[in-house]
C-alpha cells in the first residue's frame, strides 16, 4: 500500500474544502471497498479524509412525507430501522441480500452508492482497463466476461455496478443529497450513476469535492407489493449475476403502477420506464410480464461468456413480478437465492 496522510473531518464544509483542495484525496467512512482497492494498488490516494465524526447518521422524516437516510448510517442500521422496514420493505430486503452481516455493520449508505465495479480486469493492474486507466483498453470485451454487462455498454467498458441497495433505490426513485464547493444540490437517483460511454472512469455525476450527505426517500414505498430477487453463484458474500427489484401498485388484478429495476446487467441500476408505462392498466398476468421482460431485454447484447444473462434476465423479471403480485415470499433475504428462475 502507498503512503498517505489522514485527517478526521468534524464538519461537512471542512471535509468538502479539504477534498476540493487536494485532487489526490479521497473520503473514507466504512472503507469496505476503498481499502481493498488501495491494497490492490487500484486506488492510490495520497490523503484520506475520515468522515465518521460527521453528524450524518440520522434516519428521520423528510418534508416530502418520506424518510431521509443519513449518508453515514450503516447499511445494517438502515435495513433494520423500524420505519424503513415498515415503509420501504423493498429497501430493507435488498440491503439484507447484499454482502455479509459484518460488512453491513461497517458499510454506509453513501459509500454503498460509490462502491466500484468488481470486474476482474479492473482489479488486475497487469491488464488494460479503461475504467482504471483511461485509454488503455477493455480486457473484458474479448476476455472472460461472465459477470459483465449486457445493457447500456460501450466499446470502452462492459463493467457492471455491484450494489444491491442501489437497485432498490432506483426502483423507489430516491433522491441523492450532496454538498460541494458550490453549495448543496439534489440528484435524481436515475441521474446519479452513469453509463460508461467514452468516460468509463466516471461512475457517477458527482462533481469534484462533492460529498453525499443523505438519501431522500419519497412518500410512496410500495410496501404492499414488492420483491427483490437476487440470483448469484452462492448464497452469501456474492454479487448478483442478475437481480430485479420490483414495486407494484395494484387495484385488484390491475396494475396502476410498476417499477422494475435490474442489477448485475449494466454500469448502473437499469430501468426502462417506457416498458413500465406499458404495464399501467394491464392485468397482472404472466403473459403481460413476459412481454414486459422481452421488451426490457430487447437491446441486450452478450459478449460470449455472459450470453446466458439475456434469458436469465427475462426469467428473473417475470418471476420477480409474479412474486410481487402474489406477495408469497417471506421477508427472508435468502429465501429465493440460487433458485431456478
Amino acid at each position: 500500500m502507498n503512503s498517505f496522510t489522514y485527517t478526521s473531518a468534524t464538519a461537512v464544509d471542512t471535509a468538502v474544502r479539504d477534498k476540493s483542495t487536494n485532487s489526490k484525496s479521497a473520503f473514507v467512512a466504512g472503507g469496505t471497498n476503498l481499502l481493498d482497492l488501495m491494497k490492490e494498488n487500484v486506488e492510490k490516494p495520497t490523503h484520506l479524509i475520515g468522515l465518521n465524526k460527521l453528524p450524518l447518521t440520522a434516519i428521520e422524516d423528510n418534508p416530502e412525507g418520506g424518510l431521509r437516510l443519513g449518508a453515514l448510517a450503516t447499511n445494517a442500521d438502515t435495513a433494520w430501522h423500524p420505519e424503513v422496514e415498515k415503509r420501504y420493505p423493498l429497501l430493507s430486503q435488498t440491503i439484507l441480500a447484499g454482502a455479509t452481516a459484518q460488512l453491513r455493520n461497517m458499510a454506509t449508505n453513501g459509500g454503498n452508492l460509490l462502491q466500484r465495479t468488481r470486474c476482474y480486469y479492473f482489479y488486475d493492474t497487469s491488464t488494460p482497463c479503461n475504467k482504471r486507466e483511461p485509454g488503455s483498453g477493455c480486457s473484458a470485451l474479448q476476455g472472460y466476461n461472465r459477470i459483465h454487462a449486457i445493457l447500456g455498454t460501450s466499446p470502452q467498458c462492459i463493467a457492471t455496478h455491484p450494489s444491491d441497495m442501489a437497485v432498490a433505490l432506483a426502483a423507489l426513485e430516491a433522491t441523492v443529497r450532496v454538498s460541494g464547493p458550490h453549495g448543496e444540490r439534489t440528484i435524481a437517483f436515475d441521474d446519479f450513476h452513469r453509463l460508461p460511454g467514452d468516460q468509463p472512469e466516471r461512475d457517477n455525476t458527482l462533481e469534484t469535492g462533492e460529498l453525499i450527505t443523505a438519501l431522500d426517500m419519497p412518500a410512496k414505498g410500495f410496501e404492499k407489493n414488492f420483491t427483490y430477487l437476487k440470483l448469484r453463484d452462492r448464497t452469501s458474500y456474492a454479487f448478483a449475476v442478475v437481480s430485479v427489484a420490483v414495486g407494484l401498485e395494484l387495484e385488484g388484478n390491475t396494475i396502476k403502477e410498476a417499477r422494475i429495476a435490474l442489477g448485475g446487467v449494466a454500469h448502473k441500476p437499469w430501468r426502462d420506464m417506457a416498458v413500465e408505462e406499458t404495464l399501467r392498466g394491464q392485468s397482472a398476468t404472466e403473459d403481460n410480464f413476459r412481454q414486459a421482460a422481452t421488451a426490457i431485454m430487447h437491446n441486450a447484447q452478450g459478449y460470449g461468456y455472459n450470453n446466458f444473462k439475456i434469458e436469465l434476465g427475462k426469467r428473473a423479471i417475470v418471476r420477480a413480478l409474479k412474486q410481487a403480485t402474489e406477495m408469497d415470499q417471506p421477508l427472508d433475504a435468502n429465501a429465493y437465492l440460487n433458485s431456478n428462475p
